[in-house]
């Protein structure tokens, strides 16, 4: 009687016994690093067995997006005893799909939904499955109509695991704790922030979260999680792998700082101060740090060459110290809230907040104002020569609402340019830029006019 491998025909991944090689894991120390794009740094240490001469290391649980390139492997009992001879990555994983492959022109049996059985030498396998049968002839049977599936073995060059395999010499046979590093894409990680503005629009509560995306294909067991923050600059950065998923309610921030942050070259380095699980295919979100609570003023922003009648309302603050802050903020996103008389909280919008450093401006674009209306159009133009002409802008602002308000308008201008006339007090920005900063008493409208001279 034939032995067979039972297969249900539901072609996704197999989980069948896995052959080890000589020397196995005895114990494992994982820690990772993760950047921002993409890309996080493995260290793994284990204790392994090696025998003396040369013999074959298989090395499982690896990361299924592992750069094979960038793997650095050595004994950490004798480095000058063991060494490398040639290393494999080795990623044919079990599938169906694949198993039917590598039995082209084998014997193999079929069970139907039907309960026939059909067996035969296996010519074709697609949208059909085509058996060149014993008695002779072909049978195609639709792969829909298909139960299970019997092979009389796994094939060879099939594995469970992605699998680095090493090729080693040792001098000494006897336990060495091994170190493995290297580079896998599959998983990131990125800021989320919560921000809470109290009833006056005074105040704002400011909570961070990190949210860890993997989807390098392992697992990471109690590892040691440290997160960068900074642009690295890599020679070829692969496309963002995350998928859409649907987002986490988060629960209030955590009181005690998890992670220790610090300067590290050019970039931020964040140490999570316990041990972490991250499961492949998890996104796990970590309280950044505790919540602060630190100063904000509202600002409404018009800028009628970005849109003509939107007034933007933008929320400011500094991230210092002295301020409740002070600590690197890592880029991310920006949700901001108020509590309703009710205590309920309503959503006011969101913004992405760059890296910043401590020390400096944050300023949030929240929304548009509903009640405060812009409106601007040229109503001057002249041409003064063939370098030289001159325009005159007309600027409303209409404040509907029940209370005074500030409005910061930006012009645009271009090239080299003099202002000739204005109705108002301005500032120069930059050598692009020009800022009114208008008091609009409630239900008023104010008027401000300019005419600039342009040369080239």
């Amino acid at each position: 009687m034939k032995n067979y491998i039972f297969i249900a025909i539901l072609f996704c991944p197999l989980l069948l016994p896995f052959s080890n090689s000589y020397s196995m894991a005895q114990e494992k120390q994982v820690s990772i690093t993760v950047y921002q794009n993409n890309l996080g740094l493995v260290r793994d240490v284990r204790e392994m067995d090696l025998k003396a001469g040369s013999q074959e290391i298989r090395f499982t649980d690896v990361a299924s997006l592992v750069d094979p390139t960038s793997v650095h492997f050595k004994s950490l009992t004798a480095p000058d005893h063991v060494t490398i001879l040639e290393q494999n990555y080795e990623y044919d994983l079990v599938s169906t799909e694949k198993i039917l492959q590598k039995y082209i022109d084998q014997v193999i049996q079929l069970f139907t939904k039907e309960g026939k059985v059909f067996e035969g030498k296996l010519l074709s396998a697609g949208g059909s499955v085509i058996l060149e049968k014993k008695e002779g002839g072909i049978q195609s049977i639709a792969t829909a109509n298909i139960q299970n599936m019997d092979f009389p073995k796994l094939p060879a060059g099939l594995i469970t695991r992605p699998t680095l395999v090493w090729y080693l010499s040792a001098e000494k046979a006897g336990k060495h704790t091994m170190e493995t590093s290297y580079l896998t894409d599959g998983i990131g990680w990125h800021a989320e922030y919560v921000a809470l503005v109290n009833k006056d629009e005074t105040t704002l509560d400011l909570s961070a979260w990190v949210s860890v995306n993997n989807q390098s294909g392992t697992d990471y067991e109690n590892a040691k999680l440290k997160l960068i923050a900074g642009d690295v600059h890599r020679i070829t950065p692969p496309p963002p792998r995350y998928i859409g998923y649907k987002e986490r309610a988060m629960a209030e921030a955590a009181p005690a700082t998890q992670f220790e942050e610090k300067a590290f070259f050019e970039y931020h380095l964040y140490t999570l101060q316990r041990a972490a699980t991250i499961k492949n295919n998890q996104i796990k979100q970590l309280s950044l740090f505790p919540t602060a609570t630190t100063p904000v003023k509202k600002i409404y922003e018009y800028d009628g060459s970005k849109s003509e009648k939107k007034v933007n309302v933008k929320l400011e603050f500094t991230n210092s110290e002295k301020n409740g802050l002070g600590l690197p903020i890592p880029a991310g996103k920006v949700r901001v809230y108020k509590s309703d008389e009710d205590k309920s909280q309503v959503f006011l919008g969101e913004d992405h907040v760059d890296h910043t450093p401590k020390d400096e401006k944050i300023r949030l674009y929240v929304g548009d104002a509903f009640d405060v209306v812009g409106e601007r159009k040229q109503i001057s133009y002249k041409q003064l020569s063939d370098r030289a002409r001159e325009e005159t802008w007309e600027i409303k602002l209409r404040n509907h609402k029940g209370e005074d308000i500030g409005v910061l308008v930006t012009e645009r201008l271009w090239g080299d340019w003099e202002i000739r006339e204005s109705s108002h007090t301005y500032n120069k920005k930059d050598a692009n830029t020009l800022e009114f900063l208008i008091s609009l008493k409630k239900d008023s409208e104010v008027t401000i006019k300019y005419t600039a001279l342009y040369r080239w």
